[in-house]
């Protein structure tokens, strides 16, 4: 039996979390995206502004996992709300339980925060995800469809007012 345990973050955390965003890019096929800086990453999570937090998931005191996140609102529930954007367990790592406590550590805080909801995309052809999401109760946001700005295009929408 293997011993589970989830942690915040710490700054020594900071060169784990990036190897494993690129075990994860990899896995989704976008290695080539892939532009993470451990200074960023760490003033991002550590510094006099965090924008995201994460837990680390351990089995037998080893880091396999992590889960990083920040929080959103709902207008409709005028509530605050947590937004998954990563969640992923080393492949050697996966089927002993980390996963799911990784989630069920982030839907504590979401409850100890008051949080209206918890929520995350997953990529449609990850089926093992999808089955998994499933298993835990969640329901897919089928009538939402994710839009993204990056590169000239958010900057030319960031130029507008200043013209």
């Amino acid at each position: 039996m293997h011993q589970i345990n989830t942690r915040p973050a710490q700054p020594q955390d900071v060169r784990f979390i990036i190897e494993l965003i690129g075990e994860l890019a990899e896995y989704e096929k976008v290695s080539d995206q892939v532009v993470a800086d451990p200074a960023q990453l760490s003033e991002h999570l550590f510094g006099a502004k965090p924008y995201a937090e994460v837990l680390i998931g351990e089995i037998d005191g080893v880091p396999m996992g992590f889960a990083l996140f920040f929080h959103n609102y709902s207008t409709f529930l005028t509530k605050p709300g947590i937004y998954l954007e990563d969640l992923y367990v080393r492949q050697s790592a996966r089927g002993v339980g980390l996963g799911k406590a990784l989630l069920g550590a982030l839907a504590k805080l979401a409850v100890e925060r008051n949080c209206g909801r918890l929520e995350w995309s997953v990529l449609d052809w990850n089926e093992p995800a999808i089955g998994f999401y499933k298993k835990l109760g969640a329901v897919p946001q089928d009538e939402w469809t994710v839009y993204r700005l990056t590169g000239s295009a958010l900057g030319e929408l960031a130029a507008y007012n200043n013209k």
